[in-house]
């Protein structure tokens, strides 16, 4: 533990800041994950509505920093690419 009071509230912020970071990469995943099971059911409906939140949560996680942007665009295209071979 450090002796500096900054370095003290540095350390107070990093876990707090971690902790928020886990929890929405965690909703990302499973909101990718919702997604998937119900692409493998063909539930078209409910697939359409979790791709929308699954496609949410990715743009948010890359304009946070939690994932790169080209891995957001990569997941998403994937997603899509399942969504309309389930639809079709």
């Amino acid at each position: 533990m450090p002796n500096i009071k900054s370095a003290i509230k540095r350390v107070k912020i990093n876990e707090k800041r971690r902790s928020a970071n886990a929890q929405k990469k965690s909703a990302m995943r499973t909101a990718v994950k919702n997604f998937e099971a119900l692409a493998a059911k063909k539930d078209i409906a409910a697939a359409t509505e979790a791709f929308q939140l699954a496609s949410k949560k990715l743009d948010k996680a890359a304009g946070k920093g939690l994932i790169h942007k080209n891995v957001a665009a990569r997941q998403k295209s994937r997603l899509a690419k399942k969504l309309n071979e389930i639809q079709a």
